[in-house]
């Protein structure tokens, strides 16, 4: 096989769903109304917790900044979906190609470091309520953010050069929807055991680290709650959780299957169906979860639209 290195690779081709030609029309369509529900629905979220008096709490604080990485994430990867599927053209740069698959791992282990800094905020809420204004002041949760979303930025810089150091064989054509690991390491050649180790370790420390720490916030949580004497004091305290708990497990769910399957388990068709899980369908679902299942935002909302 002919050997093409980093310095001569110039693109890649994102297959995508060219196996779907005659369906191209309604994934545009079915995509585009996805993309347009995404920043609506999140747009909607980080308004109200900005602008309403009643929602400037840590936790709407902690939403609408969850709701604007929401809205990058999706848009690292929907536009360029979209703009494949309307032109048909699926050539990427490898320039574009890296920089995808960077703003995707910095923004998604954002995401990961941001769901253990909400599961927290819940923790010492519901377990610590008469110390939660001192320890959820406004400079710990403006802290807590900001390290949410700089924290991994160097790691995930160096995944991706580290990543795009390997020199690639033969065929550019990449059967994926974006510019994602698994694929590119199916076109690289050589030994890759360092680099899939590489991203091993990366997905224990900013996915299943915060996993489990939100797992063991949820167990003290429940625990705390269960103790309550009111019946509605244990319904409004599992309310404000609910939400939380179905976007961290649709989210996490999805990521991790993706990223800590064993080698062999990596089917194209299931890793296409996981990564449009993660990336679009829950950033997606986030609004309707937070809002259908919450008091106070749906009250924001019909505030905002009355006025």
């Amino acid at each position: 096989m002919a050997v093409t290195n980093l310095t001569d690779m110039v693109e890649f081709i994102l297959l995508g769903f060219s196996d779907l030609p005659n369906l191209q029309g309604i994934l545009f369509g079915i995509f585009l109304v996805i993309y347009m529900s995404v920043l609506i629905g999140n747009g909607l979220i980080l308004v109200i917790t900005k602008v309403d008096p009643a929602l400037q709490t840590p936790m709407y604080f902690f939403l609408g900044n969850f709701s604007f990485l929401e809205i990058c994430y999706t848009s690292v990867t929907l536009p360029r979906l979209l703009m494949n599927l309307f032109t048909q053209k699926r050539n990427i740069s490898l320039l574009a190609c890296a920089a995808q698959l960077c703003f995707l791992l910095i923004l998604g282990g954002t995401e990961c470091l941001l769901l253990g800094v909400m599961a927290y905020d819940r923790y010492v809420a519901i377990c610590k309520p008469l110390n939660y204004p001192l320890i959820m002041n406004h400079k710990v949760c403006v802290q807590l953010v900001v390290a949410s979303w700089v924290s991994g930025v160097p790691v995930q810089i160096g995944q991706t050069y580290q990543i795009f150091s390997l020199p690639f064989c033969g065929s550019n054509k990449l059967n994926h929807i974006f510019c994602d690991i698994h694929p590119l390491f199916k076109v690289a050649c050589g030994d890759i055991s360092l680099n899939e180790f590489s991203v091993y370790a990366d997905a224990v420390l900013f996915a299943m680290i915060p996993f489990l720490l939100i797992l063991g916030s949820y167990v003290k949580i429940i625990s705390a709650i269960l103790k309550l004497p009111s019946a509605t004091g244990k319904s409004k305290a599992f309310s404000t959780c609910s939400s939380h708990l179905i976007v961290v497990a649709l989210f996490f769910g999805s990521a991790i299957i993706m990223n800590l399957r064993p080698k062999s388990a990596h089917m194209e068709g299931t890793d296409k169906i996981l990564a449009l899980f993660y990336t679009i369908v829950t950033p997606m679902f986030n609004p309707l979860i937070y809002s259908l299942r919450n008091k106070d935002v749906i009250a924001a909302m019909k505030k905002l639209f009355q006025t």
